[in-house]
């Protein structure tokens, strides 16, 4: 039987307006562990019974859950950005260089499971959401990009749009632009979690990076919308990734813009992603 467990913590220094900020503790019984997890409602989540639409917002590789909370250089940005658009914002935290799958070799990295079957139902369970997926969003930077891609392109039924701010659009480091001994310890990493004999290569990507998913997305119809700056490491398979959707027909928006991998760059991406997919949100 799934259990969960929830501890409350408000944030006090990151309120914005009335909006309120909780910590929340997620028990994973397919990890059998608990995770971290942000949860911001805005001020009219307080004083009424209404029901709010919600965005997932991801972290990257090394991140936290509080990072979008602790590191963007707008203090407080989420909370605004809660406020602003009138919805929930959940913050999920989970292992480092995970890239939100379901590892066959590791059953402590389901991700995926994780984010999809537990975290989710929990928050619907827990918050007054809109619990449909006319009404849930997910996007997220670097890693959390491509978690927010590849989960919104295999469960459709969950979202009505996903983004990605410099995501992994391909987890083949060699399309990074990184020092060799950084490349050799993330393949080394995906070899411990997927094994030896992963492809890379096109037309038949892995299924475990995101543009295995391309013909998903086509057929899908959700609102898409990628951006990276163009001095990111990771520009080239952010170019990949708009070339093939391009190439199969999926309706997408592209941004490349100045800027590189920090949070400069995210800090102001985030409200970008918000006031797109304020235009798919259905608030009833």
């Amino acid at each position: 039987m799934s259990r969960f467990i929830f501890l409350f913590v408000f944030f006090p220094l990151l309120a914005f307006g009335q909006a309120k900020t909780d910590t929340i503790q997620v028990f994973s019984p397919a990890m059998n562990k608990n995770l971290n997890a942000a949860v911001t409602t805005p001020s009219s989540y307080q004083s009424g019974d209404q029901h709010y639409p919600v965005l997932y917002l991801l972290h990257g590789g090394s991140g936290s859950f509080s990072d979008w909370h602790q590191k963007v250089t707008e203090p407080g940005l989420v909370s605004r950005m809660a406020e602003q658009y009138d919805l929930i914002i959940v913050t999920p935290g989970v292992g480092p260089a995970s890239y939100y799958f379901d590892s066959p070799m590791l059953d402590s990295v389901r991700y995926e499971t994780y984010i999809t079957a537990e975290l989710i139902p929990h928050i619907d369970l827990s918050y007054r959401t809109l619990a449909q997926k006319e009404s849930r969003a997910i996007t997220g930077l670097s890693m959390g990009g491509h978690g927010a891609i590849f989960l919104s392109a295999k469960h459709p039924e969950l979202f009505v749009a996903a983004g990605s701010m410099s995501g992994v659009m391909n987890i083949d480091t060699r399309m990074w632009k990184v020092p060799e001994d950084f490349s050799k310890l993330r393949q080394e990493g995906q070899k411990a979690m997927l094994g030896a004999d992963l492809n890379y290569d096109a037309p038949t990507f892995s299924p475990f990076t995101a543009v295995g998913w391309i013909d998903k997305m086509k057929t899908n119809g959700l609102a898409l919308i990628l951006d990276c700056g163009v001095e990111d490491f990771l520009i080239d398979t952010n170019r990949q990734m708009h070339a093939l959707l391009l190439e199969n027909g999926t309706p997408h928006e592209y941004i490349e813009r100045p800027g590189a991998h920090t949070w400069p760059y995210w800090t102001e991406a985030l409200p970008v992603h918000l006031l797109f997919f304020d235009k798919y949100l259905k608030r009833e």
